[in-house]
């Protein structure tokens, strides 16, 4: 295992740890520096003021935030679900349904070609279950990551091909495959392309591509996640030939689930779905969603986006991230009750194994930080990492210490690794520069991965600190939080809440809203939870109005009683036992400066 050298640390909850003197003392800090940087959006224009004059002053500044200026969009922002656009309207909608029709009409052999993670798998489902309804004689295939890689392989084109398939339709992947759809050609296969990720230079020449990225198109919104471009395909499907008992909205449960587990962002007509989707999982008769609800520990009537990200998108990703996605899949498909639970049980064992994976691959890396010293750019490979695990890995190193992060899992020769990074360093152009040491990588500014022989390995690292270093020196390395507003104690009320929920549903690219007050007395602080790793405060304002507080994983950061504190949090609704209170959920906190 390797790590890169360079300057001093911050921001990491495992250096805190280290550093918790104090608090083993119980001992509160005098003085409290925040983990990160607040940026206060900017005011509210007046004119938007006035535009949005039907709208309580305080939504109306979070919708300016969200970008949102106009009365006719504030109300489609909040109000609208389901559906916005015809289906119609993707350039060649028109091919692919006639395509699908001609293989069902003839009695063609279909497979529905997805990918791993939780988008491909419930795109898979959505698309085969609705082409079944259909009468289709239709199949789903899933690749397997550690021995097919991502995305469409030829191998398994030709294995399809033998086993009498003629049509393939990939979900979520396939764009950037234009060689092996050219070769499913050659061997008697049409394909229909539907994938959300940006095109390369060549489309792939199928008998239809459904990419709303593909330049020229005509479709309004080109951020739906691959299930919503499946659930597009079969809304057009269904559109062309209506199907007594079975409408398209039935699936919205699953377009929720996998748009909010892609982290894709929940504006425009993601966000719509998203809304009515989670309407139909709360009471949602299908097997897969009342396991997964008791797996969790989730009441069903009470399923949030939340939910989705923290619950059910962690379970379904276990199984293509330790061995192959078709547990998911196949839970999914569940038709009884009892099926069901028996796949849900498996993936929650699996999920627990890969969050023990995770955690230990995370505390080697870690063990061997200098927490007075950290890396400018972490790297680590070992043999005995999971190659499941290691993008979840870096991420985890990443969240904690605010530094970009490589961790790679040694196969021989070869070492396949992941790379997180921070908003400050555009991780993808920096391997752009290493490329000649690389056999492949590829990804965006915060995401990446790469393969590379373990012979080049250090080269690359060492190359890839440097830059980090050249790029990054000099900087205060924090996470950045975009307050929507700072707002006095006393306007925390009940119907503040209101306003918020109809924000929801909160993800990528509308935020649960944020909000900075100043100047709180710590009536109470004490350390909580079962490994006493978070703090719950009791602050009063200037006009002695009071209000719980909760801080998790920040015990050691423990106030000193009736110090002065700002505050960065989320305002809410703490239900517990039957009994709901409002509290506020730190973000951040630090010393008082007035």
């Amino acid at each position: 295992m390797t790590l890169s050298a360079a300057s001093p640390a911050v921001f990491s909850e495992f250096i805190s740890l280290k550093r918790s003197d104090k608090l083993k003392e119980n001992k509160g800090i005098d003085d409290l520096e925040p983990l990160t940087n607040w940026k206060l959006l900017p005011a509210l224009p007046v004119s938007v003021m006035e535009s949005l004059g039907d709208f309580p002053r305080i939504q109306q500044k979070v919708l300016y935030n969200r970008g949102i200026s106009d009365p006719a969009e504030a109300y489609r922002f909040l109000r609208s679900q389901g559906s916005l656009y015809d289906p119609f309207l993707f350039n060649e909608m028109d091919q692919a349904v006639e395509t699908v029709y001609t293989a069902i009409d003839s009695g063609q052999q279909i497979a529905v070609y997805g990918d791993y993670d939780v988008d491909g798998v419930t795109a898979s489902a959505l698309l085969l279950q609705v082409l079944q309804k259909l009468g289709a004689n239709a199949r789903g295939y899933i690749p397997n990551r550690f021995e097919e890689g991502y995305g469409v392989n030829r191998d398994a084109l030709q294995t399809l091909r033998d086993e009498g398939i003629t049509l393939t339709i990939t979900v979520d992947c396939g764009i950037r495959s234009p060689e092996d759809v050219a070769f499913a050609k050659t061997i008697g296969m049409e394909m229909i392309i539907t994938d959300h990720h940006e095109p390369g230079t060549q489309i792939p020449p199928a008998a239809a591509v459904i990419c709303a990225k593909i330049p020229g198109n005509r479709y309004p919104e080109n951020n739906l996640a691959g299930v919503g471009l499946a659930y597009k395909l079969a809304e057009a499907l269904l559109k062309k030939r209506p199907l007594a008992g079975v409408s398209v909205e039935d699936w919205q449960d699953f377009v929720a689930i996998g748009t909010v587990a892609d982290m894709v962002p929940l504006l425009g007509e993601n966000r719509s779905l998203v809304k009515s989707g989670l309407e139909k999982l709360r009471t949602s008769p299908k097997p897969c969603i009342q396991a997964l609800a008791e797996v969790s520990g989730i009441r069903q009537a009470k399923i949030t986006a939340s939910t989705i990200g923290f619950n059910f998108g962690p379970r379904l990703n276990a199984a293509g991230r330790l061995e192959t996605a078709r547990l998911s899949f196949d839970l999914l498909m569940s038709e009884t009750l009892n099926e069901a639970r028996a796949h849900a049980i498996a993936l929650n064992d699996q999920n627990r194994r890969r969050q023990e994976l995770t955690r230990k691959t995370q505390e080697r890396v870690v063990t061997a930080i200098d927490p007075d010293q950290v890396p400018m750019l972490i790297t680590a490979a070992a043999e005995d990492f999971n190659m499941g695990v290691v993008g979840l890995a870096a991420s985890k190193l990443t969240e904690s210490f605010y530094r970009p992060a490589i961790v790679g899992s040694i196969d021989g020769d070869i070492i396949h690794a992941s790379c997180r990074s921070i908003a400050e360093f555009h991780i993808t152009e920096a391997l752009d520069q290493c490329a000649e040491l690389m056999i492949k990588h590829g990804g965006h500014a915060m995401a990446a991965g790469l393969t590379v022989t373990l012979d080049n390995w250090r080269d690359l690292t060492e190359k890839m600190t440097q830059i980090a270093a050249d790029q990054l020196s000099g900087m205060e390395l924090k996470p950045v939080y975009n307050a929507d507003l700072e707002i006095p104690l006393a306007y925390l009320r009940e119907s503040l809440l209101d306003q918020t929920a109809e924000m929801e549903p909160f993800g990528m690219d509308n935020p649960e809203p944020l909000f900075i007050i100043r100047n709180l007395t710590v009536a109470s602080a004490r350390v909580m939870g079962a490994d006493k790793n978070h703090l719950r405060l009791t602050l009063v304002s200037d006009d002695k109005i009071t209000i719980e507080a909760v801080a998790f994983g920040q015990a050691h950061r423990i106030p000193e009683p009736m110090a002065k504190i700002d505050v960065l949090g989320r305002f809410e609704k703490n239900e517990y036992r039957d009994r709901q209170t409002l509290q506020l959920r730190l973000v951040d906190f630090g010393s008082s400066a007035a």
